[in-house]
């Protein structure tokens, strides 16, 4: 079995789509089919079922696929092993954070981070939380920013901060007098929340059927941005981490304290626990938790 095979296995997993995997990789299709039908023929048993259209990996497909995880895994060590070698001098950090904090909490620990290290290749991507688990198991993230808790055998977590969660509504809007609101407001009100495959959202869920109903918004939109707009103009209220609307300071929209109950989310790092940590990794991880601090 060649690496290069395993590669290109390993990215018609992530599509389940050859014509995909092949622009990904950066060959031709028929290259790549190719490869896959050497490596089924090397391990004497399909990889992969196609149903019409649809490629489906098979049971001996998964099996190959979680040790591919670990092989490239090993590798990803290796560099970063000797990578550490040059300390801080070169290397690369990808980071995955959570949309809610990228404005407002990792800017500063950023710009000290590049100006100490201007040689470290630092990304930092804006991603939901089940992104980022995935960017973390699958190798593509050295850190996360999530929503604690996160659970994994693999995962490693270090707690940051807490959060309140609190009613935004635009300063003209008749709750905007209230010094506090309780969670049932969202029955009788219109409101802009984020869909329900992010975190906050399936938070927000969970706390509404607690109470006995199901919050119904009349928009759904994927940008913070978008929704305070959507605030601003009066389509609907929503409900917001208080130390991204204490960031944006907007001056037309007042947060108002939740009481009834009171919505508290928790901030931390998140990494693999066996993977290496290089020296990049560590002082990131030690400047935004004294940030945090």
């Amino acid at each position: 079995m060649e690496l290069k095979q395993l590669e290109y296995f390993m990215a018609v997993c992530r599509e389940l789509h050859f014509t995909r995997a092949a622009e990904k990789m950066r060959i031709a299709q028929p290259s790549l089919s190719q490869q896959i039908r050497l490596l089924e023929h090397e391990i004497g048993t399909p990889l992969f079922d196609r149903i019409g259209k649809k490629t489906v990996i098979t049971e001996a497909g998964r099996i190959l696929q979680q040790h591919g995880f670990q092989v490239f895994h090993e590798l990803s060590q290796a560099r970063a092993a000797i990578s550490e070698l040059q300390g801080l001098e070169r290397g690369t950090l990808k980071i995955g954070a959570l949309l809610t904090v990228v404005n407002y909490l990792l800017p500063p620990t950023v710009i000290s981070f590049h100006e100490r290290y201007p040689q470290v290749e630092l990304s930092v991507l804006g991603l939901r939380t089940g992104d980022i688990y995935e960017g973390l198991l699958q190798n593509e993230l050295d850190l996360g920013i999530v929503y604690l808790p996160m659970q994994h055998d693999d995962l490693e977590t270090i707690p940051l901060y807490t959060d309140h969660l609190v009613l935004a509504v635009p300063m003209d809007h008749p709750l905007a007098k209230e010094p506090n609101v309780s969670l049932d407001i969202l029955k009788e009100t219109p409101s802009v929340l984020l869909p329900s495959s992010y975190f906050l959202r399936q938070f927000l869920n969970e706390q509404c059927r607690a109470l006995d109903f199901a919050v119904q918004p009349v928009i759904e939109m994927t940008t913070l941005e978008s929704i305070i707009q959507m605030v601003r103009k009066g389509v609907g209220v929503t409900v917001l981490p208080k130390a991204y609307l204490d960031y944006i300071d907007h001056p037309h929209i007042r947060a108002i304290p939740i009481q009834n109950p009171v919505l508290t989310t928790q901030i931390g790092i998140v990494y693999r626990k066996n993977k290496f940590l290089c020296a990049a990794s560590r002082v990131f991880m030690e400047q935004l938790i004294a940030a945090c601090v």
